[in-house]
């Protein structure tokens, strides 16, 4: 699903990121763990296609589907036009079905005419992991899905992202410096700070 080879990225001088190869098939499962500044999120931007980087080859299935840091649902929208936002924005045709298809699968089949601040923390985050899978994602990104969460919600959290990723049939990136989860991904990148 994805493949890099001899990536580097530099922000001015200084090098964030290294990366000899990196390669992963349909339906893997990777964990990439690292402090704050190691170069996690400019390695999901790179494979989201946000970031170019300073030198190496990337190549990509897409689509992509993103879990970012920041949940970044619009407020102004219910919760189901967020997820049909994502086909919009996409060039898809919308399709309402989907949305409940998916948010019945996150649990969340009651909320779809609240607006984002109506939802606790926990349901936006299921409302944001259910917006990157609308387009049937090839690769889901998730970038430090579980920081500020307790350890039930953490483990509710990456279940979801397992379960959605599955159901796409997609190969699953989360990026964090939880160490909670480490357990949970035979597939492991640790960059040093």
């Amino acid at each position: 699903m994805f493949s890099l080879s001899g990536v580097r990225h530099r922000y001015g001088g200084r090098e964030v990121l290294n990366l000899d190869r990196l390669v992963a098939a349909q339906g893997d499962r990777w964990l990439v763990l690292g402090p704050s500044g190691s170069g996690k999120s400019t390695l999901l931007h790179i494979l989201a296609g946000l970031l170019t980087p300073s030198e190496g080859a990337v190549a990509v299935a897409s689509p992509i589907g993103i879990v970012p840091q920041k949940l970044h649902l619009i407020a102004s929208l219910t919760v189901e036009q967020n997820l049909l936002l994502a086909q919009y924005l996409a060039g898809a045709k919308q399709e309402p079905a989907r949305a409940a298809q998916v948010l019945a699968g996150v649990g969340l089949a009651d909320r779809a005419a609240a607006r984002p601040a109506q939802l606790s923390h926990g349901q936006a985050q299921r409302v944001a992991v259910a917006r990157a899978v609308m387009n049937r994602p090839k690769l889901l990104i998730a970038d430090e899905p579980t920081s500020n969460l307790d350890d039930a919600q953490c483990a509710a959290a990456i279940d979801l992202l397992e379960s959605q990723a599955a159901e796409c049939g997609a190969t699953l990136v989360v990026a964090t410096h939880d160490a909670r989860i480490k357990p949970r991904f035979a597939n492991r990148l640790e960059l040093g700070a």
